[in-house]
Order: structure tokens, then sequence, then C-alpha cells
């Protein structure tokens, strides 16, 4: 059956409709200008001046100097503490990364059980999180303190001479991946929330097949949390690659620039050597080579990210 409706009523119904939406639209603007005005003027307009201000030497105090690919040249070929830092930040980052999601999941994992106080433990956990990160850095640089820092005090209780951890180059960044465990809490609730909406009669249905407790946790709670593990590892790579609180405070880049991380050195050329140009090349390095390793995040995580009511081949 073929219902026809006059091209006048229709007409006057569309014009209606488009001067409904016309009116919620420049609302819409109103309401999210702020947002943007904010963004225009906090992020994208540095953004733009920073990739300007990386192809010219600028020490703040005199005009702006074009120089062309100078400043890229010299950070490839010439500066060899760019790299150095790059490698350290990409090697600390690799290491943290996964002990961070593995430590944030496995607790989640202890927490999302009926144990009694189960809520203050929720709470213990969370606090380290939302924390003030030079606080944070001020207590871990005591804790790692040679002569009376508490882990050389509880290991010297056990007859065992502990390190000098921030004072050694090979266990500098060790102790900044330990001290990143700290903040887990963060990671744990998101997991706890990606665990609490896995349905149970799926464990239900394992464990009358007979599943022990790791094949439970293989083919049910990881593939039904991976989502979520995709989404911690990379707001992990954003936030690790951007280290320089807890450095700056603890080490400050030492001993012998083993703790040199990438932010670190920016923040040396821009604000100890007034290296403006090349310090804004430097940040976009970093933001090329984090977007680089979200997209291909982005580009395998269709191998191993699966989302509820995908179907083969979609």
């Amino acid at each position: 059956m073929n219902i026809s409706v006059p091209s006048g009523i229709l007409s006057r119904r569309i014009g209606r409709g488009f001067k409904y939406n016309s009116a919620e639209t420049r609302l819409a603007w109103v309401m999210v200008s702020p947002w943007l005005v904010g963004f225009l003027i906090f992020t994208a307009f540095p953004m733009i001046a920073s990739l300007v201000l990386s192809f010219t030497e600028w020490d703040i105090l005199t005009p702006p100097e074009f120089v062309g690919l100078e400043n890229y040249h010299k950070m490839f070929f010439v500066d060899k503490y760019a790299m150095h830092s790059l490698k350290i930040t990409v090697v600390f980052s690799a290491v943290s990364i996964p002990l961070n999601i593995v430590f944030g999941l496995g607790i989640a994992m202890l927490l999302n059980t009926n144990i009694r106080g189960l809520s203050t433990f929720r709470t213990i956990y969370y606090l380290p999180a939302i924390l003030s990160g030079v606080a944070v850095a001020l207590m871990w640089r005591w804790i790692f303190s040679t002569d009376f820092g508490l882990i050389n005090a509880a290991l010297n209780v056990v007859g065992i001479q502990g390190p000098a951890w921030l004072a050694d180059r090979t266990w500098v960044i060790p102790s900044f991946v330990v001290m990143r465990l700290w903040s887990v809490g963060g990671g744990m609730v998101i997991y706890l929330a990606g665990l609490q909406s896995i349905p149970t009669d799926l464990y239900e249905a394992a464990e009358i097949d007979g599943a022990n407790w790791w094949k439970r946790i293989r083919h049910i709670t990881l593939p039904m949390l991976s989502p979520t593990i995709f989404f911690q590892l990379i707001i992990g790579v954003i936030f690790s690659m951007q280290i320089f609180t807890e450095a700056f405070i603890m080490t400050n880049g030492g001993p012998a620039n083993a703790s040199l991380f990438f932010i670190l050195y920016l923040y040396r050329k821009a604000f100890q050597d007034f290296q403006m140009g090349y310090a804004s090349a430097l940040a976009w390095l970093l933001f090329v080579v984090i977007l680089a390793f979200t997209l291909i995040l982005f580009r395998t995580a269709k191998y191993w990210v699966y989302y509820e009511g995908e179907t083969e081949g979609t």
C-alpha cells in the first residue's frame, strides 16, 4: 500500500523541522563555545605556534629567526642527548606500562570478590592515584634514599646491602618503574568496572564444563576485558611518555643523565637554555612518536580486542 503525503504539508513539516534543528544547533554551539574558545586559545593556537617556532631560533628576548630544518637536523644528527632521552623514555614506558596493567588488573580481580571490608580496601588502593605528583616524588625520594631510605632499611634487617637506587645508573630506571606501580589504583577502578560488566553466567557455564580458574581467566575474563585493557594501554603510552615531575624532583636527570627523560630534557632546552625553537622541535618529535605508537596499537587492536556484539567479518 502506498501512502502519499501532499507536497505542501511535507514541505511545511520539513521547513519547521529545519527551523527547529537550526535553533537546536545554535543552542548547542552556544553551550559548547566556552570549551571551543579554551581549546583554540590554550591548545590549537599554541600547537600551531610551536610548529612554526620549530623552524626558528628563538631565545625569547630577541625576535625569532627562521632557520628551516636546522633544529630537526640538530635533533637527529648532532645532539646526542635528544635521542638518548627518547630512548630512556621509550624503555621506561615499555617496562612500566605492562607492569601497571598486570598489577592493576590483578588487584581489581582480588577486589572483585565478596570479602569483608571490600570498600575499605578499594579506597586504600585508590588513594595513591589522587595524591599530588610532587608530594609522591618527595616521598619516594626518601624511600629510595641510600642511607636512611625505607627500602634499604628493610633490606638491612635481613642482612642485604641495598643499592644506591637513585644514585646508581643501573637502578635508577627500575626505581622509577617501581614508583609508578604506586598509582595502579587509578587503573584498578576502571578494571573493576569492566570486570563487573562481565556476565556471571559465562563463568558458571565454564565451571560446569570443568574449566579451572586459569582457563576462565584466559578464555572469558581477558577477552571480555580486552577493550578496557586496550584503553589503559593507550592512556599508559600517552602518560608514561610524558613523565616529568618525578624525574625533575627525584633525580633531575641524574646520575650522569641516566634518568634524563625526554620531557625533562625538553624543559631544560626551553626554560634553562632558552632555546625555544629547538624545544618546539623536540615537542613535535615527541608528539609524532606518541602518535605513531598509538596508531600501531589501534592497527593491531583488531587482532586481540573483542567488542561484545561483534560478529566475524564485520
